[in-house]
This record gives C-alpha cells, structure tokens and sequence, in this order.
C-alpha cells in the first residue's frame, strides 16, 4: 500500500528538475522544507481523519456530500475528475521525455507510445487493485533503486571532484516563488486520491495510517537528498531544467548512471499513470451511485469486481489530452485539485459539528479554531503560489483561463442536472 501510495502523490522526484532555476540554490532548498510542512500535513490529517471516518469506496466525494449536500458533492467529483484527467495527460509525456534520453528516435512515435501506455494500463486497472499494487512496489522500485545509487556514488566517489554549485541566472521575485511553489506543490499533490478505493483495502484505517506515513517520509526524503546533490554536483540549472536528472547523474557516475534515471523515469510515468487511473476510476462509481453520472459508470466487471465503463471512458478522455504543453498541465492541475481540495476542509469542520460521537480512529487533536488556523496554511500556499504565477510577466494566461472555465463548468452542469431530473434535490 505505502508503494502504491507513493507511485499516486510522487514517482520520485521526476519533475522538480526545473526548481533550482526558478528559485536558485538557497530558495530550492527552503521551499522544499517549509512547503511540505504547510501544503501536505494539513491535507493528510485532514484525509486521514475523513477517511478514518468514512472509509468508502468514493472517498472524498462521500465526504462532502455528508458535509455539503449533494450539489458541492457534484462540485469535488466533478473538479477532481476533471483535474486528474490534466494529471493523468501528464505522465506518458514525461515517459517519452526519459525514453528519449536514449532513444531518440523514438520521439517520432510519440503518440503510439502514449496511446499503448494508456490502453496498458486501463488493462492493468480492470484487473484490479491487486494486481495494480503489485506492480507499484516493482515500478516503485526502479524508481528509487537509480536515486539510491546516486546518492552512495555521490558521497563514496563524488568527493574527489571539487563540489562547485554552478549558479545559473535565476530569478527571486515574487513570480520566481509562484513558479518554484507550482513545481513542489504538483510534486506532493493528491493525499486524498488514494482513500477513493478504502472498501477495497484489508484494514483500511491502520493501513492508510501506516501507509500515508511511510510514503510522505520516503517523498521527502527523496526530494531532499537529490535536490541537495543538484546543488553540490556543479550541474547548471538550466541544463537540469531541459535535460532533467539523467544529467545529473552523468555528472556524478557517467552516462550509466544517467540511463538508470531514465529509465526510472520512464518507471515513474507508467507507476504514476496507473496508480492515479486506479483512484480517479472509482470516483463516477460513486456519483453515478447519487445519478449525477449515467448509470452504466457503476457497472462492475463480472469477473474482476472493477468499473470497467469508468476505466474505459477515463481512458478515452485522457487519451485525446496528451498534445497539452506540459508546463500549462502542471498549473492547471494545482488550481484546480487547490479547489476542490478546500471543500474537504470545510467538510472536515462541518463533520466535526454534525457527527462529532461519530468514532473516529484518527482525530486531529485540535478543536475548530485550531482546525480553521491548521487549514489557513495550504491554503496561503495556494493563494502565494497562484498570485505570484499570475506576475510572471513571460507567463501565458492560457491556463488560468482554462482552469476557472472547467471550475465553472460544475455549476452550469449542476443545473442542467437539476433541469433533467428535478427529483434529485429531494
């Protein structure tokens, strides 16, 4: 549970390659220590308590509407949805970024190579959580097995070369900081996506517990290290933004070593697609439950138990998203998983008043003022991060734009709900 947990939020550090030029090597490091302890604890207490409330196949969905109603369940499904397909667009694209690193004509068939990743997956997912998870701890594994060896080279043979931190032109305005608090935030980003499929996990509450720990402490220390050896390697910044860590690990080993995180990238990609596809599947399961989503989405599959028509249209949708510039997807992503991930605060306050005998095997031990501060935190992240992303003068609005249109495309679905089946207020 802790591989597959951490092939959903992480997949190694593949993707933060770009925040030493945003933000240098001093403001690397404090971003990566102080956003973690407000982004992420806030939101996996939050999730742990929910979830040790409400341990339910739908997971976050369920949540807001016992807090919320209906109409602001309609709100998280739909958002969450909709932000894990721009999620989900992203990961075949970073595995041909690494596959190219070796293989360079491959790029020519990109889309062939996205496509079969995809489909492969949604195989893997119908044949269900079992099976998903075994692969997760193989693919965890050649994720972390080249960063391992990274770090033992480092400090065994790395130390004859002169640790020089080659400090490329970067920037330290407000929008540099939006810039670096994207890259970590999308980096540490969906806690509650792995609690959608609670029902089907032996010992849910001790095993999210266990398993949520297990998996920040790994992420972070990961992240640390390998950022902390960007800095004393000597590689210069921009060439870790366009070459990513393969050249890092040139650098310290050769290009043995740059292979081996290449292909672990590649390991990342198909971990992460396939991890998060298992969440999002199970999320029009539920809604389709409540008829917000026709029916046919909580079709189970005969053999395997999975909802298979969810899988497959999930697949579809995704399928058509992986032309998308791979920076825009990473801004879209937070703005919108930013939103709905502040319903699951309000509904954690509102359930704390409405069922507050219910037992819960993990309660944060704050009463409401201390729980409003706790969540104050991420969500100052989220304004920071979004205010200083909107200064950068050399930034496209494309986005943003699209981002607020898909948050208001809930409400102007939820009436036309309403509209085709006016019983569904009752």
């Amino acid at each position: 549970m802790s591989a597959l947990i951490f092939l959903t939020i992480s997949g190694g550090p593949y993707g933060l390659e770009s925040l030493l030029s945003y933000v240098g090597n001093n403001g690397a490091l404090l971003l990566l220590l102080i956003t973690p302890i407000l982004w992420d604890i806030p939101t996996i207490l939050t999730v742990l308590e929910l979830n040790s409330l409400m341990p339910v196949t739908g997971g976050y969905y369920k949540w807001v509407k016992h807090a919320l109603g209906l109409r602001f369940a309609w709100y998280e499904g739909w958002w969450t949805w909709l932000y894990t397909f721009v999620d989900l667009a992203i990961y075949p694209v970073l595995f041909m970024e690494y596959l190219t690193y070796f293989l360079p004509e491959a790029q020519a068939f990109k889309i062939p190579i996205c496509l079969l990743i995809i489909w492969g997956s949604a195989y893997l997912n119908i044949r269900g959580i079992v099976l998903v998870g075994k692969t997760a701890v193989f693919l965890g594994l050649m994720v972390l097995m080249p960063f391992v060896i990274l770090l033992f080279y480092y400090l065994f043979h790395h130390h004859n070369r002169p640790d020089v931190a080659i400090t490329s032109q970067t920037n330290s305005n407000f929008s540099a900081i939006g810039l670096g608090l994207y890259t970590i935030m999308w980096n540490f980003l969906g806690w509650d996506n792995v609690t959608t499929y609670a029902e089907e996990v032996s010992k849910p509450i001790r095993t999210y517990l266990i398993s949520v720990i297990t998996a920040f402490s790994s992420i972070f220390i990961v992240y640390l290290f390998v950022i902390w050896i960007s800095i004393h390697s000597g590689v210069d910044h921009n060439v870790l933004s366009e070459k990513g860590f393969p050249a890092l690990g040139e650098i310290i080993a050769g290009r043995w070593l740059g292979i081996l995180i290449a292909i672990g990238g590649m390991a990342s990609g198909l971990g992460l697609y396939s991890s998060v596809l298992l969440s999002v599947s199970r999320v029009p399961l539920a809604m389709a439950e409540d008829t917000l989503l026709p029916s046919k989405l909580h079709t189970l599959h005969p053999k395997y138990g999975t909802p298979y028509v969810s899988i497959f249209w999930c697949t579809v949708v995704v399928s058509f998203m992986i032309v998308l510039p791979f920076s825009e997807l990473i801004i879209m992503d937070v703005i919108i998983y930013g939103a709905a991930l502040f319903l699951e605060f309000i509904s954690l306050i509102v359930l704390r008043h409405k069922m507050p005998l219910d037992y819960r095997p993990f309660r944060i031990p704050l009463k409401t003022p201390g729980l409003i501060l706790m969540i104050l935190l991420p969500i100052s992240v989220y304004l920071i991060a979004l205010t200083g992303t909107l200064m950068n003068d050399g930034g496209s609005m494309r986005p943003f734009i699209i981002a607020i249109s898909i948050l208001f495309t809930a409400e102007i679905l939820w009436r036309l709900i309403v509209w085709r089946n006016p019983n569904i207020l009752k």
